[in-house]
């Protein structure tokens, strides 16, 4: 590559993360709005979504599978679990390991929430057409396990 190439590619390259970047944050304000409607922030709704979708869950993976630091996972479970959504229950091959699970009245919220929500998701990404928000998730896709690779 030539050096001109080089710096576009540069360019390009710091021009992608900036309009990524803000891209991310007006979606994610717009995300914490419609999630705050139904009384959770967007940390707990993601707990609920995983428990609802995935079935009871370690609460050490729960932190892992949200992008949660390991040290707000208790407090979000405990948020959740005063709120009569989730329980931990143990685990009963190995006492170390207790595992969240979603309540009756947690499955109850998310059944009436969740299709709002997804409403909303289309809403908000109304911005793409189908087409164009499959080539999107195509290419980001790509773009983040290749950064993985790193």
């Amino acid at each position: 590559m030539s050096n001109k190439n080089v710096e576009r590619d540069q360019d390009v390259s710091l021009k992608l993360f900036i309009v990524l970047s803000r891209a991310f944050e007006a979606i994610e304000k717009q995300i914490v709005k419609n999630v705050k409607e139904y009384g959770l922030n967007l940390t707990e709704f993601a707990v609920l979504e995983l428990l609802f979708h995935k079935g009871d869950q370690p609460i050490q993976k729960v932190g892992q599978k949200i992008l949660l630091a390991s040290s707000s996972i208790t407090y979000v479970i405990d948020k959740l679990e005063n709120k009569s959504y989730l329980t931990r229950k143990a685990c009963p091959t190995d006492r170390r390991v207790i595992y969240a699970s979603i309540t009756d009245e947690g499955k109850k919220l998310m059944e009436d929430i969740f299709p709002k929500h997804k409403e909303a998701m289309s809403k908000i990404m109304g911005g793409l057409t189908t087409h164009e928000k499959e080539l999107v998730t195509e290419k980001l896709k790509k773009l983040g396990l290749y950064a993985q690779q790193l």
